[in-house]
């Protein structure tokens, strides 16, 4: 085998794994712009969800002021015995 045969072989190599690293990173890259686009997407839902259930919590305490109060008062006296046995 000459040199240039060598080298072309050698060249062609190169060139097959450069075409295969370029190939991965744009596989890589575009998996990875999913998974953002993804999360954006779940990340706006789980925003919805609380906003909701905010507005469900205003509209339960503004119907129910007596109920609201004692479960405020029974999750404050909750909350301070499992801080104190701490």
């Amino acid at each position: 085998m000459e040199a240039t045969d060598k080298t072309h072989t050698v060249d062609d190599t190169v060139d097959r794994l450069r075409s295969g690293a370029h190939s991965t990173v744009d596989k890589v890259a575009n998996a990875t712009t999913q998974a953002a686009e993804a999360l954006g997407q779940k990340s706006e839902q789980l925003k919805n969800v609380e906003q909701q259930f905010l507005e469900n919590c205003r509209g339960y305490i503004h119907k129910n002021p007596a109920a609201s109060l004692g479960i405020a008062v029974g999750a404050g006296f909750l909350l301070s015995r499992l801080m104190s046995s701490r």
